[in-house]
């Protein structure tokens, strides 16, 4: 059976945040590794996120919840309230996938700053985005709806 077909067990050591938390911004909104290719490769539903100096677009995940930590700096989110002009995603292929929509912003929403070791749960559905002045690495937990 190919690795990518099941998910494996995978340790992430406090010094293996510490280094990502450690490294050069890159700018924009990024996945950092090493959990990036991970993630890929072997199924894990986490990733580390860096926004940089950024103001992402609006989304909704029809089908899983996105449960956030914040690691480093603070992260401006805006959730619930109704999404202005929302649109399906595309794929590459040019087919639409209606699980995931997205819009330039949020009218309505509650605005929170997510600090250094603060929690936030977005369930499935519900409108949310975030931006970010500076820098800010968040570990993103996606778990999908039963």
């Amino acid at each position: 059976m190919d690795n990518k077909d099941h998910a494996l067990a995978f340790l992430l050591k406090k010094e293996d945040i510490e280094a990502i938390c450690g490294s050069a911004p890159i700018g924009g909104k990024s996945l950092l590794e090493p959990l990036k290719s991970k993630a890929s490769d072997h199924g894990l539903p986490f990733k580390i996120l860096e926004d940089h100096r950024v103001i992402n677009e609006a989304e909704v995940h029809v089908d899983q919840g996105d449960l956030w930590y914040c690691l480093e700096g603070n992260s401006i989110f805006i959730y619930g309230g109704a999404m202005v002009e929302p649109r399906v995603k595309v794929r590459k292929d040019g087919t639409e996938d209606k699980t995931e929509l997205f819009a330039k912003e949020i009218s309505g929403g509650t605005t929170v700053i997510l600090k250094p070791g603060d929690w936030l749960w977005i369930p499935a559905g519900e409108p949310h985005q975030h931006s970010c002045p500076d820098t800010a690495r968040l570990m993103i937990i996606k778990i999908p709806v039963k």
